[in-house]
């Protein structure tokens, strides 16, 4: 007996599908109501961040500005130029040796000077004038006298090896040093007047240059915050 193959039937027609659609409604042609409802971006706090970032940047790059004469120095060099004796010596040299190492000979007045100390410092300090100069002086010395043997046996050093610059332009640690000497010695220093820092190293003044590269670090860091900050986002 043969077998009886049955026809395939033929799979029923579905409908053609429509357009789809979200929950069953139709996109909104308009912007979105509750994107519409949201609060405005805080524009006033932004500008108030802004405004603080850049005030601390220019306060940053103000402070950056005023050790570039401590970074200077401690570029300088090791080597200090012989200025000889002190008395004698032109302003033309002196002018040649600013904010560099240098070194003198010289004998320093007696009278005339102030001594004063330093917060975390045991020694104390005295400035006195050189002796042999034209009155008024216009040339001073800081020394750094050993605790203990501040007393009226000790006699000030001859001989000078340190930094060479201008009274007016000595450096945050001798602000309000002219000031100081022309107030004990009731005499107006000359415009122009030298200092030697004797025992001032430029490798005593290689801090500047870490704290200059942290300054300007924290001004680029600001810098590119407030950019950031006002920079429009694309829609």
């Amino acid at each position: 007996m043969s077998g009886v193959t049955e026809e395939p039937q033929p799979l029923p027609q579905l409908p053609p599908l429509g357009p789809l659609s979200l929950a069953g409604a139709a996109l909104p042609d308009g912007p979105d109501p509750e994107l519409v409802e949201l609060p405005d971006p805080p524009r006033r706090a932004r500008s108030l961040t802004a405004a603080v970032l850049l005030v601390a940047a220019l306060a940053a790059l103000l402070a950056t500005a005023s050790l570039l004469r401590e970074v200077a120095y401690a570029l300088s060099g090791d080597t200090p130029a012989a200025l000889g004796d002190l008395r004698g010596v032109t302003d033309a040299v002196l002018a040649a040796g600013e904010n560099r190492p240098v070194r003198g000979d010289g004998m320093l007045g007696a009278a005339g000077g102030i001594r004063y100390e330093r917060p975390f410092v045991e020694d104390s300090f005295r400035t006195l004038p050189v002796a042999g100069r034209a009155e008024p002086f216009d040339m001073w010395v800081e020394v750094r006298v050993p605790s203990g043997q501040e007393n009226g046996r000790w006699e000030p050093p001859r001989t000078f090896s340190g930094r060479l610059v201008h009274l007016d332009a000595a450096g945050p640690r001798h602000r309000g040093l002219r000031a100081a000497i022309e107030q004990a010695t009731h005499e107006r220093i000359p415009k122009g007047a030298w200092l030697v820092v004797d025992g001032e190293d430029p490798a005593d003044a290689r801090w500047a240059i870490v704290l200059s590269a942290l300054f300007l670090g924290f001004v680029g860091w600001n810098v590119a915050a407030t950019a950031r900050i006002l920079r429009k986002v694309r829609a």
